[in-house]
């Protein structure tokens, strides 16, 4: 079975087309790169996935189902803004995980932490920005999810810390599941794809393998998104 499905889905804000009745399928264990310009369509995809938003028409499903309480528990989510609350220490996080989350691994996330040297007393508000984004990532990736939503997750981050975020997402990830990866810097993430899909306007301009673009196109996904989406 598909991990998502979406048939002629669409969504409108008002008289804009954010999405405009596109079909896609993702199966079990790939990671896969969503990938276009700011304002293709990336995050209302990715929010209807996880039911934040409803389609307009047709339809999207997550493991079988139409977004709801069962896909909550399949899909582990990592917005495009930090939303974790600044009050909380990072063991409040880790036990509000655990009790919200059944398949959350608290040693996994444990282990992460104790890598970067993150004490599990110390509140988010004392954090920088990167290591909040770091710490929201290792509490998604910590999950036992059939889906990972990834929105923009190395975005606004230095180098060495999109490395970080890009080696703790194909270290962690439940192998039977499948990464979905939101992005607009491609040679950042091209290493760690298996499946793109170009999206823009709303509409999906392309879906392939990677193996694929690169045998029969005979170059990077980076180059030939820039060849798809040149001004």
């Amino acid at each position: 079975m598909a991990i998502l499905k979406c048939n002629e889905l669409t969504k409108r804000y008002g008289s804009v087309c954010a999405l405009d009745h596109i079909s896609l399928t993702i199966e079990p264990g790939r990671i896969v790169g969503l990938l276009g310009p700011n304002g293709s369509g990336k995050t209302t995809l990715i929010k209807l996935a996880n039911g934040l938003l409803t389609p307009s028409s047709g339809e999207i499903l997550i493991n079988g189902d139409k977004p709801g309480v069962e896909s909550k528990k399949f899909i582990s989510y990592l917005p495009d803004k930090t939303c974790i609350a600044t009050w909380m220490t990072v063991k409040q996080l880790m036990d509000f995980y655990l009790d919200f989350y059944g398949d959350f691994d608290a040693d996994a996330a444990r282990q992460m932490l104790s890598r970067l040297g993150i004490d599990e007393k110390q509140r988010v508000r004392q954090m920088s920005k990167g290591t909040r984004e770091k710490v929201q990532l290792i509490l998604v990736m910590s999950r036992k999810a059939g889906l990972y939503l990834l929105d923009e997750p190395i975005g606004g981050v230095d180098p060495a810390t999109r490395d970080y975020i890009l080696n703790t997402i194909i270290s962690n990830y439940n192998p039977e599941a499948s990464v979905i990866i939101s992005t607009h810097l491609i040679a950042d993430v091209e290493n760690v794809l298996d499946d793109v899909v170009f999206i823009n306007g709303g509409q999906i301009v392309l879906t392939s393998s990677v193996d694929d673009i690169r045998e029969n196109n005979g170059k990077s996904v980076d180059a030939l998104f820039r060849e798809v989406f040149k001004c």
